[in-house]
């Protein structure tokens, strides 16, 4: 694969699988002082890489779930904030000020704290009452992430008895970073081909649903416009039909990102619409890989992951062929605001 190094991406992915022991004793220690409620505060990119999380919690628990973003956070006076609720707290460089801020607090109020980083030592760790790490970096931060938080929700339902196939399931996915290369190596013709179709195309619609959501959000908003400075909207496959759907002419580039959960037949009508109207659609369907190991019950949750697996190798091949490297910024960390 271009611009690809295999050795490292498993370390890092099967360090992220690695990190269900710490996450484990921590959910185990809260559980036994008790919380009643659950909040997932992230700033940006981090912050939308929980939504996962928040899905399955909100689809297989009652436990009460909040999904904040750190910088209005602070400033709305959460009436369910309170001693007796969790923070999870995530930042990959562990320095994101408003994340910070988000962490100092929830302390100040008395919450339990875990912060989830990609490095050791930073500001963020060192506010939070647990600190797990995964070292990573952009290119192999969605899948670290989306792995970690998926872990402590599943966790937390087995604790309350709202997920029994816990064990099974984490058995599994021991075998998911290899399934993972496997993803990227059956992506990668098709990744340049994008790359080099849409290489000056300044305008993108991006769809998803259900737990993809998050990563049609985040790769429009973080990869798309942050680092490729291309306009993107992304929209969710429930309101296509409300708004969006006005905008879908035959030269207009509709992308599609399909998962496996119960929300698909929302993508499926989406694509039967566009198949009618642009010529310049594309659908990445995460049905369409083997996934040696992960049993078809469990495929839906890791959807999410999968397509981040496959739109890295689509960010890779547009930085080479637009010559615009994926850490290039104008203002982002650049200026101050």
């Amino acid at each position: 694969m271009f611009n690809f190094d295999r050795d490292r991406y498993k370390r890092i992915q099967g360090g992220a699988v690695a990190c269900r022991d710490s996450i484990n004793q921590a959910i185990e220690e809260i559980t036994a002082r008790g919380f009643t409620n659950l909040f997932l505060i992230g700033s940006g990119g981090a912050g939308i890489l929980m939504s996962p999380a928040e899905y399955v919690l909100r689809t297989h628990s009652t436990l009460p779930v909040y999904r904040e973003i750190a910088a209005e956070f602070v400033t709305m006076d959460h009436k369910h904030l309170n001693e007796r609720s969790l923070v999870v707290l995530a930042s990959l460089s562990g320095t994101t000020q408003e994340t910070v801020e988000a962490a100092q607090y929830c302390k100040d109020r008395g919450a339990v704290t875990i912060s989830f980083t990609g490095k050791a030592g930073t500001p963020l760790a060192g506010l939070t009452d647990y600190s797990i790490v995964n070292f990573a970096e952009d290119d192999t931060s969605c899948e670290s992430f989306f792995i970690q938080f998926y872990l402590l929700a599943f966790r937390i339902m087995y604790n309350r008895g709202e997920f029994p196939d816990y064990d099974r399931l984490v058995a599994e996915w021991e075998r998911l970073p290899e399934a993972l290369l496997d993803v990227k190596e059956r992506t990668e013709e098709r990744a340049k081909a994008f790359a080099e179709r849409y290489r000056n195309e300044d305008y993108h619609m991006m769809v998803g649903s259900g737990n993809t959501w998050g990563e049609a959000y985040y790769y429009a908003m973080c990869i798309l416009e942050e680092m490729q400075w291309i306009k993107t909207r992304p929209v969710h496959a429930s309101d296509f039909f409300h708004g969006a759907l006005e905008l879908i002419e035959k030269d207009m580039s509709l992308i599609l990102l399909k998962g496996e959960d119960e929300t698909r037949p929302l993508m499926d009508r989406v694509e039967r619409f566009a198949k009618s109207y642009t010529d310049e659609l594309t659908v990445f369907d995460t049905a369409d890989y083997e996934l040696a190991g992960i049993s078809p019950a469990y495929r839906k949750y890791v959807s999410p992951i999968v397509a981040a697996a496959l739109l890295e190798r689509v960010s890779c091949h547009l930085e080479h062929v637009r010559n615009h490297p994926l850490t290039t910024r104008r203002y982002y960390r650049r200026v101050q605001y």
